[in-house]
């Protein structure tokens, strides 16, 4: 039995208003009870007498006390029936649907020397992989996502992030500028291995884009490979181009210029391999959105997932029916008990 009226306690405390604005009709009460007061008070009569004797005070029985009862019950009867209207309800819900999943943390490494400008890609090397990294992240929410951009040199554009929005803005203002010329693989190899060597996932990754071979920086790209192997960090390596062929590259005061891509595949193939990751060649853009599809479904996140299903639970059939009782009980004290005719 305590235990019942815990649950019918504990329901009210969870309980909400659908119309709260009605229960200030609650307010109704106060001019009620005050008419009441006014007219038990006018029905008193003064009368003037020389002695107070024969009028003694009888003692008051139950039933003098009785009398005001049924104004009570109808004050109750209202406030119940307000209560009513107001729409209590307490919520519920369900849990359906549960998956577990988990992210991956994620740096993109991308070159940004000067033969990134070359046009076999449409409109450029470099616009079309800003395009598809962009793309890339919105299909990775559950992924913290950064960007490092090496040319002879290397520096970090934007950290691991879940703030994709935030990342894709980034990847749009990317331009080979301030960075002096060259092809630094090492050193944006080690700085993007340098971000995820503390990081607390269980998956890391490196996604290595090149088009030339490595001829400048501080880091050999093998000793970054070897960086990558010990924290467990896999490496996808990615080149542009095809090695050998003539590229046009627009030059300032030249035109379009045709330029040879030269790539170092086999070291590119062997960071990869080293790392537990792949190599591809993107021989232009479809090529390149090609790449990173695969890369997309190769690493697969994982994180919990829950469908909840919400709905609202009435409860003013249980104050309507109280109300009602209120005022049954109001017209039995009147009639039988209080002997009053319903007011």
């Amino acid at each position: 039995m305590l235990h019942e009226f815990d649950g019918f306690f504990k329901m009210l405390g969870e309980m909400e208003f659908a119309h709260p604005h009605l229960l200030w009709l609650l307010l109704i009460l106060v001019p009620y009870i005050g008419w009441y007061i006014w007219k038990r008070r006018r029905q008193h009569v003064a009368l003037t007498v020389s002695s107070p004797g024969p009028f003694k005070r009888s003692p008051r029985t139950f039933r003098y006390w009785l009398r005001h009862l049924p104004v009570v019950f109808r004050c109750i009867a209202l406030a119940l029936l307000v209560v009513a209207l107001a729409r209590p309800q307490t919520a519920d819900k369900q849990v359906r649907g549960k998956s577990i999943t988990e992210g991956i943390d994620i740096i993109m490494a991308l070159d940004v020397s000067g033969s990134m400008d070359m046009m076999d890609f449409k409109p450029t090397r470099l616009e079309a992989a800003k395009e598809i990294v962009g793309d890339f992240s919105t299909k990775r929410p559950n992924d913290n996502i950064g960007l490092v951009l090496y040319a002879g040199e290397a520096y970090t554009l934007c950290p691991p992030t879940t703030d994709h929005a935030y990342f894709q803005n980034l990847v749009k203002t990317v331009r080979r500028e301030p960075l002096p010329d060259g092809t630094a693989i090492g050193d944006g190899l080690g700085l993007a291995v340098s971000h995820l060597n503390e990081s607390k996932a269980k998956s890391k990754v490196v996604i290595l884009l090149s088009d030339g071979v490595n001829n400048a920086g501080y880091i050999d790209p093998r000793t970054a490979a070897e960086m990558a192997k010990e924290y467990k960090i896999r490496v996808y390596t990615i080149s542009c181009g095809t090695n050998g062929k003539m590229a046009g590259m627009r030059v300032p005061g030249h035109g379009i210029v045709q330029v040879p891509t030269e790539l170092d595949e086999q070291l590119m193939k062997e960071i990869a391999g080293k790392t537990g990751g792949k190599y591809f060649s993107a021989k232009n853009e479809k090529g390149l959105r090609q790449v990173y599809d695969e890369i997309d479904k190769l690493e697969t996140t994982k994180r919990e997932n829950q469908t909840v299903i919400e709905w609202k639970n009435d409860h003013y059939a249980p104050f309507l029916l109280l109300a009602l009782c209120c005022l049954l009980l109001e017209m039995l004290l009147r009639i039988v008990i209080v002997r009053q005719n319903p007011a």
